[in-house]
């Protein structure tokens, strides 16, 4: 089968820093599966760091290498999948613009994604316009390459909605789409874009290991809050972080009750763990006094790095090879590019802005 033959999907990361386990849950362990019966892009979207990042540009330059690095690591393979650098897709930065038109400033600060970040990063009212265009952005890098589908964690779910209501709404002003027309019928009746379809992982979004919000909420893994553990992390650092990871507070001793509802160590061995009969006895046994937080975190201990360690070396290898890195990148930005060229010239025909 050929990539032509394939459905098409994209997804891709911001280069913020490696790659942790809530990336590979969320999206990154489905991308690797599903790269075999679907034409993949994967897209490091360094442009949408620069919107919290426009004073440390250098750091963004070297994260961009991390991901690429931890992709290959983790199995995203280059004959089979375009890896490509936002930045030098010219096509994504006009469509922005284009599609800009289309959507409504109120619709816009309606994401809650958009809200949780400004929360989230303490942002306030101290934010370019550049960080509200990113999910327009965003928009613009699935709908550049016409994307089937898309793999994304939860959080991800309202920027594909904003992807859905613009390719909907390009087609029925600029392509004679009846708006009565059922999603996956829009390219059959004319339309340019197909109405993106969404692939969540069954993991849908992967807490941190460190303590809750003071609602008692638990924060998601992120870099930024600290409570991350990388796919490139070596054993002595996966063991350091699971020791002092959060638990359950009110357990002071081995033989007190504990709580498993809530608890990122039982989240942790339910998510990761294959041994599903050990979990299952053994949160029995938590909730019962019968077994102690340190010989369950010494277990999640060997099964994160059997998980990781293979990421890891295969890594270390790539990070001693960088030019074999930058070709992938640059090969694949090169495959990127003549796709989604072609997407803005359908584009500026369908809006009759074609001159030339």
């Amino acid at each position: 089968m050929t990539n032509k033959h394939k459905p098409r999907l994209l997804t891709g990361d911001t280069p913020t820093g490696r790659l942790h386990l809530g990336h590979w849950v969320g999206s990154v362990e489905n991308r690797v599966r599903m790269q075999k019966d679907y034409d993949c892009f994967f897209i490091v979207a360094n442009v949408q760091a620069l919107t919290t990042r426009m004073d440390r540009t250098f750091e963004v330059h070297q994260n961009v290498m991390e991901v690429v690095m931890d992709y290959l690591a983790v199995g995203i393979d280059p004959a089979q999948s375009t890896i490509f650098l936002q930045s030098e897709i010219p096509a994504i930065a006009e469509l922005t613009i284009l599609f800009s038109m289309l959507v409504p400033y109120p619709r816009l600060m309606r994401n809650p994604t958009i809200k949780d970040e400004i929360r989230d990063k303490g942002l306030g009212d101290n934010y370019p316009v550049g960080f509200l265009m990113y999910p327009i952005s965003q928009v613009a890098d699935i709908l550049s390459f016409r994307a089937e589908v898309v793999p994304v964690g939860e959080d991800q779910i309202p920027h594909l909605e904003l992807t859905r209501e613009v390719a909907r709404r390009f087609g029925q002003l600029y392509c004679g789409v009846d708006p009565h027309t059922e999603d996956e019928d829009y390219v059959k009746q004319g339309g340019l874009f197909p109405i993106t379809e969404t692939k969540l992982s069954v993991m849908r979004r992967l807490v941190g290991i460190g303590p809750p919000a003071p609602d008692g909420s638990l924060y998601k893994m992120s870099k930024s809050l600290n409570n991350a553990i990388f796919l490139s992390d070596d054993p002595d650092a996966i063991k350091k972080k699971v020791m002092a990871m959060y638990t359950d507070p009110k357990r002071l001793k081995p033989t007190d009750k504990g709580t498993v509802e809530n608890n990122p160590l039982w989240i942790f061995h339910e998510t990761f763990n294959p041994d599903q009969a050990w979990v299952e006895e053994a949160e029995d046994k938590y909730r019962n006094g019968q077994i102690g937080d340190v010989e369950c975190k010494r277990k999640l201990i060997d099964v994160l790095v059997d998980l990781i360690e293979p990421f890891r070396q295969k890594r270390l290898k790539f990070e001693q090879d960088l030019h074999y890195v930058q070709k992938v990148l640059k090969d694949g930005t090169e495959k990127a590019n003549k796709v989604a060229n072609e997407t803005l010239r359908k584009v500026k025909e369908a809006m009759h802005q074609w001159f030339f």
